[in-house]
This record gives structure tokens, sequence and C-alpha cells, in this order.
């Protein structure tokens, strides 16, 4: 039994214009989160333990969307989907709560009030990465 396989090396950079904007923005949210979450786990976790574990729950994902936006190739994006969707229901879950329940997050976390801290950008930046997802999506610009 002959089998012929054949590999195709991917040569287009991973991120260009736009998507690089994107990519290090997360970055910034990224350690931003990381810090903020280290911070107020370190310094006293019984004090809003919901909201600090949020913050960490955030940075994470803010972390995995970074590497997986910055690399090619479909495992790479499916964990870049993946992250950007739970990013988005995160926030838009976490946001309403803080408004209906305040007394569940006595401390702010980064996508409480929508991410009313960050200058909404939590609320607008996973839309954003859906966005530049569905653009830069190798198979629809090859159907195009």
């Amino acid at each position: 039994m002959n089998t012929v396989t054949t590999s195709a090396t991917d040569t287009r950079r991973p991120a260009y214009g736009l998507g690089r904007v994107l990519i290090l923005i997360y970055g910034i949210f990224a350690l931003s989160a990381t810090a903020r979450s280290a911070v107020q786990l370190i310094r006293n976790p019984s004090e809003a333990t919901l909201a600090y574990v949020l913050s960490a729950l955030a940075a994470v994902i803010y972390i995995l969307a970074t590497i997986s936006l910055a690399h090619n190739g479909r495992r790479m994006r499916r964990i870049a989907w993946g992250a950007v969707l739970f990013e988005a229901a995160g926030v838009l879950i976490v946001g309403t709560l803080s408004y209906l329940h305040p007394e569940y997050f006595p401390r702010a976390t980064v996508w409480s009030h929508f991410g009313w801290g960050y200058g909404l950008v939590p609320l607008v930046l996973p839309f954003l990465g859906i966005a530049w997802l569905y653009a830069s999506n190798p198979a629809r610009i090859a159907q195009n």
C-alpha cells in the first residue's frame, strides 16, 4: 500500500497590520491582569475571593489569547477562538453580575462593570479578537 504524504509549509507571518496591534493590546492586558491578580491574591485572598479568582482567570485567558493569536495554524486558531469567546462571555456575565449583585464583588476585577476600570477595553477587546479571527481566516480568504 503506497501512501503519499504531502506537507505544506505555511509561510505567512503570524500576524500583520492591525493583528499585531491587537496582539500587543492582549499582551498588555495579560501582564496587567496577571500583576493585579497576583497582588490581590498575595495581599489578602480572603478579602474578596471570588473577585480575585476571577481576576486570575481573566489573566490566564488573556495570556492564552495573546499566545494563540500570535501564531498561525489550525490548533492555535481554535484555541484563540475558544479564548476570545470565553473572554466575551466572561466579561458579559461578570459585568452583568457586578451590577445586579455588587455584594459578590466587593473589590473590582478586570471584567467587573464591563471593564469600567480599564476604560471598557475588556468589553471591546474580545469582539475585536473575534473580528480579527474571522477576517484573517485562511480558509475564508482562500475561498474569496
